[in-house]
């Protein structure tokens, strides 16, 4: 019988922050996972470890420790497989213990993109884990901004592909559990904060009933995430949040010379922006 993804405590809990109007933090490497646990334990609040196919290769044992870290911490945190993408990878990954995986077929022409997309997450839902798209393509990679070790595939040499209100609800129709949509967010740095040119019409438009999608149209059905924010100042960050965006994926790599400690008052003072301190109670860590 396949789980219901109900069930699935990383689908539980960005569901809870979409009703509750907040968003969760996700982080990835050896420092931050250590960071992440501190900060979430102080503040009470949810949140993600977020790790990458590299990290299949490089070593297991860090996979192992994200699952232990979930599975032990007193406030509810899941482990995420981001940026999947390879279907063999994507195999091999689903025998961990992820709660999540992101299924990123955004490198291949759109059709094969929803074609591979409907038969991973079949496989995936049937294993009772969730599974995160990003329809469009959000470009630079960041393998290349966070040193070179390949993480994703750089998509810098392809044609930006914003997502479309049609587009977006082919995937939900897919029994997608959480949606990623590029809107002018970038992987990598923006080279200054002016430099971040989110088309909030666009983001507009999934909200209020434009461009053929609706935020109805997301509702009981999945949840909306946002990449990119690394260096989203507090008002950038809340303004998504507002509009029900549901985890901020913050790539922390430029602190980690500073310590673990700095981290994790980095993770802290994210979590306070984005509302999720004192949430953790929402969620059920089992």
């Amino acid at each position: 019988m396949t789980p219901s993804m109900e069930d699935s405590k990383a689908v539980k809990m960005l569901k809870a922050s979409g009703e509750g109007g907040y968003g969760v933090v996700g982080v990835y490497s050896l420092e931050t996972i250590t960071a992440v646990v501190r900060a979430a334990e102080s503040k009470k609040s949810p949140a993600q470890i977020l790790l990458f196919p590299w990290d299949l290769h490089y070593s297991p044992l860090l996979i192992h420790l994200a699952a232990a870290a979930c599975s032990t911490v007193k406030v509810p945190i899941t482990p995420h497989m981001d940026h999947a993408q390879s279907e063999d990878e994507i195999v091999q990954v689903a025998d961990y213990q992820f709660d999540s995986i992101m299924v990123d077929m955004s490198h291949y022409e759109k059709d094969e993109d929803l074609e591979k997309t409907v038969r991973i997450t079949r496989m995936l839902h049937e294993r009772g884990i969730a599974t995160e798209v990003e329809p469009g393509r959000i470009n630079k990679g960041d393998g290349g901004a966070m040193g070179g070790r390949g993480w994703i595939r750089d998509t810098g040499d392809l044609e930006v592909l914003l997502t479309t209100g049609e587009e977006a609800s082919r995937f939900v129709a897919t029994g997608i559990d959480f949606l990623a949509p590029a809107f002018g967010n970038v992987h990598g740095k923006y080279g200054g904060t002016e430099n971040i040119k989110l088309q909030y019409d666009r983001y507009a438009a999934f909200k209020f009933c434009k461009a053929g999608f609706t935020r109805e149209a997301t509702k009981g059905k999945c949840s909306l995430v946002l990449h990119c924010t690394n260096t989203f100042r507090t008002k950038i960050m809340q303004k998504c949040i507002k509009g029900e965006e549901n985890t901020g994926k913050v790539p922390l790599m430029e602190l980690m010379g500073k310590g673990t400690d700095l981290i994790q008052q980095e993770l802290e003072y994210k979590m306070d922006v984005m509302g999720s301190s004192g949430k953790a109670s929402v969620v059920s860590c089992k």
